[in-house]
């Protein structure tokens, strides 16, 4: 039977039940309820345009964060909160938020600004409680999905400052945990529109049986990939099977000198765990890795699962050896994440089989790694070259070494030879300078739109002379020394 969508919106629940399955978020807003504040500008989650906020309960607490509706299906939003740039305003008195984008000129067209309000507002909210007004480097994350550049961008990080400085309005997370607490479901919810049915099971046994029962279903997570299949390239999805609210898949834990991570964990709930492990290797490309509103909805196991040769988490997580967790109908199955991938968009999984977790090795003794993003844009962009490089250093001699790249190839994928050429030698400039040109034969990157072939191999075989000068045992550099996007700590303030 076919259940209607619920969730909470304009202070009440809201039913839909004649929409299709693959509507997004936004389509509802502008087509059906005909509530224009939210923009389409790209249709992709790219320009921010279309930010909203939803809250959901987690472990009882409600969560709230800033996700792109063009791209998210409504049937996700079941069981949960929507907030758009119409609930902010409070009878004739502007938002904090708002007030502070008049005062500071942060509007110029005005078309961005509904998006850049949301995205606001979701720092607004996580700031509550605090004295102090949001440093620049939380401002820049923040705005860092909203694309919008038509007032110079100053008055908006202006606002961002102001907006704390005004009088406070407080939200009331009690009465909202009240009400999606009643709009909780305790089994699984199944939506049906037009022949096409969309599937939330609860729990991992559910999951599987229906991916048993429905081999050819799409599975859907965060839907930052599929959603564009949708807006993009109008595809018929047919049926879909959502893990949004499989718990098992949500959860973390500590295992056998790993961490463990569920396919269900969000990009930046994963990349926050991991950084506590690997905080100065992998900060920056955690706030590279898409915007905020992105990495809020996407998944670490649906990144990849995806298998984009592009991938931003597949290099770093192939080059520290990192696991993936298969289940379906051979059992549960854990391989090396590089086994995984067998050519472009080809995977080494059954159709009843679904990623389960990834599984991350900690930290060892002597373990030295790194890794480095190259895009035309330091926030945002899609990977010309990621690059991912992990070794034992012991008495200045390399062992377990591992070297991954990602745009090189049509997967992410090893470098053999240059791996062969560092094992066992001394971190020299020799041994260098022999990886360097092993990289040649373990490549032939292709020419597109993102970069050259000659600009990859060569920027590859720079990132790996960056490695070295950062671990070397003779004087090697700080981090800040060789990244071009490093700044002093005051001009972040």
């Amino acid at each position: 039977m076919s259940e209607p969508i619920r969730f909470y919106y304009r202070g009440s629940t809201h039913s839909v039940d004649r929409s299709a399955a693959t509507q997004t978020v936004l389509q509802h807003l502008r087509e059906d309820l005909h509530c224009t504040g939210t923009k389409e500008g790209c249709a992709e989650g790219d320009c921010g345009a279309c930010t909203v906020v939803i809250g959901e309960l987690q472990n009882g607490q409600v969560q709230m964060k800033s996700v792109n509706s063009c791209i998210q299906m409504l049937p996700t939003l079941d069981g949960k909160a929507l907030f758009t740039v119409e609930d902010l305003k409070n009878q004739d008195a502007l938002h904090p938020v708002q007030q502070a984008m008049v005062e500071c000129h942060g509007s110029q067209c005005g078309f961005c600004t509904p998006g850049f309000v949301m995205s606001l507002w979701d720092l607004y909210l996580k700031n509550e409680g605090s004295a102090q007004a949001p440093q620049r480097k939380q401002i820049d994350e923040a705005l860092s999905g909203n694309l919008c550049r038509c007032t110079g961008y100053r008055p908006i990080i202006d606002a961002a400052k102001r907006m704390c400085e005004l009088p406070r309005q407080s939200f009331d997370r009690a009465a909202l945990a009240g009400a999606l607490q009643a709009l909780q479901r305790q089994e699984s919810f199944t939506y049906r529109y037009q022949g096409q049915s969309f599937h939330a099971p609860r729990t991992l046994a559910e999951l599987l049986a229906l991916k048993a029962e429905k081999p050819a279903a799409c599975v859907l997570a965060g839907s930052t990939d599929v959603g564009l299949w949708v807006t993009k390239q109008m595809r018929d999805l047919g049926d879909i099977i959502y893990l949004g609210q499989v718990a098992e898949l949500k959860q973390m834990k500590l295992k056998d000198g790993m961490l463990e991570i569920g396919a269900g964990v969000s990009l930046n709930d994963a990349y926050k765990a991991i950084c506590e492990h690997y905080p100065e290797q992998l900060d920056e490309l955690w706030k590279r890795f898409a915007s905020l509103p992105i990495r809020n909805a996407g998944t670490l196991g649906g990144n990849v699962a995806n298998g984009s040769p592009i991938g931003d988490s597949s290099p770093w997580l192939i080059a520290l050896g990192a696991e993936v967790v298969l289940n379906g109908g051979r059992g549960r199955l854990v391989m090396p994440l590089e086994k995984l991938y067998l050519a472009y968009q080809k995977k080494d999984m059954q159709a009843d089989e679904i990623v389960e977790a990834v599984r991350v090795p900690l930290p060892h003794k002597n373990l030295v790694f790194r890794t480095y993003k190259l895009a035309k844009r330091f926030d945002q962009d899609i990977s010309a070259v990621c690059a991912a490089f992990s070794a034992t250093l012991e008495d200045g001699v390399l062992t377990r070494v591992r070297i991954a790249y990602g745009g090189m190839a049509a997967t992410s994928k090893r470098a053999a030879q240059a791996e062969a050429a560092l094992e066992g030698r001394a971190w020299n400039q020799a041994s260098l300078d022999a990886a360097v040109v092993a990289l040649a034969e373990d490549y032939a990157p292709l020419s597109d739109m993102r970069a050259s072939g000659e600009y990859r191999m060569k920027t590859a075989q720079n990132l790996l002379r960056r490695f070295w000068l950062e671990t070397r045992a003779n004087a090697p550099l700080a981090a800040s020394a060789v990244n071009a996007f490093a700044q002093p700590a005051a001009s972040l303030a």
